[in-house]
């Protein structure tokens, strides 16, 4: 089973805030929650905490545990480490979702993003993250789409993976490296 989550989808809000997850995501939450059996509810946490995202990042509990082990390796009192405990521990909520495979986002978090009748799901590697449909097409969207334009016509994202950065290739006319 992969650990990674992939794809994007829609779905209905409920008035009580219920949610499907996507069934691909669901399995990848299992996987990654040490304390899932089948037949139990696995979980998730849900990261609100930064006032400039305008959307929720969702966190398997191994995600998760991973965070917290490295805010741990801070030094204890530090201003670097009281942000993260503040964003990533204090702004945060764990999240069951029910044998129908539904979560319920609660009305805080849906306020926070402006979440009404349908939720955007978006892979993004080891977490998801839950928008507004119209805010991920305005901001999201447009900003890859800025990005990509920017690049020259033969642009292989590929490059990345070997390190060459965006600054590196744009408007040079060929992929930098």
């Amino acid at each position: 089973m992969s650990r990674r989550f992939r794809g994007e989808s829609h779905h209905k809000v409920d008035a009580k805030g219920r949610v499907s997850i996507p069934a691909s995501f669901r399995r990848v939450i299992e996987a990654c929650d040490p304390n899932w059996t089948p037949g139990a509810a696995p979980e998730l946490v849900i990261v609100y905490g930064d006032h400039r995202r305008s959307y929720l990042e969702c966190y398997t509990i191994e995600a998760m545990d991973e965070v917290d082990a490295k805010i741990a390796e801070m030094p204890r009192g530090s201003p670097e480490r009281k942000i993260m405990e503040r964003l990533f521990q204090g702004q945060s909520v764990t999240i069951s979702v029910d044998d129908t495979g539904r979560l319920v986002l609660p009305a805080k978090l849906r306020q926070k993003i402006g979440l009404e009748n349908e939720a955007f799901f978006s892979a993004a590697g080891d977490t998801f993250q839950i928008w507004k449909p119209e805010t991920y097409e305005t901001e999201e969207t447009a900003k890859t789409e800025a990005i990509l334009d920017a690049l020259p016509d033969d642009f292989d994202p590929l490059v990345l993976l070997d390190g060459v950065r965006l600054s590196d290739v744009r408007g040079t006319g060929g992929q930098g490296g």
